[in-house]
């Protein structure tokens, strides 16, 4: 849904894109804020107005500070940008659920709802320090340029690209639970680690991604991660000692990592400034469209053909991205 609050950013680009990631933290904020004073059992449809509306303050947080990255970066730092965005996306993922849970379990749950809402405030100060030029006077008919953009051969390649290459990735996040629970037999304490172990392998992926994308350019980054992701993907298939499948499945963290770079470089490159917010957001939203589809496909693939076929498969998906990447680079050429 990011898209809708990026449409509402764009229409209104004559204010600024700061005052949209401030208006963002400052809903956010409050909102937590409201829910330390709110017992779910007791008040719950208010606990969920305000946790969905935090939720909505957060995304203009999200798609304000992307369109302010795309207005403001030059095309051969993107690559960089986006890894350091990644990186502290996974780190801060993992790490928050450790930390917040922790406070959560000796202190209270209102106490982590506050926690978090500090956080908020804090991260809407960084923006204030960049510099931002309007990029237009006057309201802008954000559904008309959205249309005209989409016309392009190119973008519309790009957007078909995600869906299809994050397909793999929805299999694997969907399967592995199952995978080290019911084949490996892990411990709680070995899977907990494995588990902390993955987001700290895509944040490494992630940055090394930016910089190869910065170097040698968005095709070629593509190429590697996708191509290293089918073949390590359908390696998992090897990985039936736990130490086996730890040094695999950290691989696959990896490319991910850095597959999530090149993408997200490569939609900046392509999106139209003036309507970064919608443009970009809805680009993203339709990768993530992939990921939840191949989360639905790793349940039928096990349950019908077994664990070791499933990883198999993901590695395949890879093949129809490689091929349109292909075509990508082809369309561009022409250009």
């Amino acid at each position: 849904m990011k898209f809708i609050w990026g449409g509402i950013a764009d229409y209104f680009i004559r204010y600024g894109r700061k005052k949209f990631i401030v208006i963002g933290g400052l809903i956010g904020a409050f909102c937590l804020f409201a829910l330390v004073f709110i017992d779910p059992a007791i008040s719950l449809v208010p606990f969920v107005f305000f946790l969905i509306l935090s939720h909505v303050g957060v995304s203009f947080i999200d798609v304000s500070a992307d369109a302010l990255a795309i207005q403001v970066s030059e095309e051969e730092e993107r690559g960089k940008i986006n890894g350091a965005m990644y990186a502290g996306l996974f780190i801060g993922s993992a790490s928050s659920t450790i930390l917040l849970g922790m406070i959560a379990s000796i202190y209270s749950y209102n106490f982590a709802f506050f926690i978090t809402g500090i956080v908020v405030l804090l991260i809407i100060v960084f923006p204030l320090f960049v510099k931002e030029e309007v990029l237009l006077k006057k309201r802008q008919h954000v559904g008309l340029v959205l249309f005209k953009e989409f016309k392009k051969r190119t973008i519309q390649l790009i957007t078909i690209l995600g869906p299809i290459s994050s397909i793999s990735a929805g299999i694997i996040f969907f399967v592995i639970p199952l995978y080290m629970k019911n084949v490996l037999n892990l411990t709680l304490a070995q899977t907990t680690i494995i588990a902390s172990m993955f987001p700290i392998m895509m944040a490494v992926g992630s940055i090394i991604g930016g910089f190869i994308t910065d170097k040698f350019g968005r095709i070629f980054a593509l190429y590697l991660f996708l191509g290293g992701s089918a073949i390590v993907f359908a390696s998992l298939i090897f990985g039936g000692e736990w130490i086996t499948f730890i040094i695999i499945y950290g691989l696959v963290g990896l490319f991910i990592g850095g597959y999530h770079a090149a993408s997200s470089a490569l939609i900046m490159d392509i999106t139209n400034p003036k309507i970064g917010a919608t443009q970009y957001s809805f680009i993203t939203s339709i990768f993530n469209v992939g990921e939840w589809t191949g989360g639905t496909l790793g349940g039928t693939f096990v349950s019908l053909l077994g664990y070791s076929r499933a990883f198999l498969y993901s590695g395949w998906f890879f093949g129809p991205a490689l091929l349109l990447l292909y075509f990508i680079q082809v369309v561009s050429r022409k250009k």
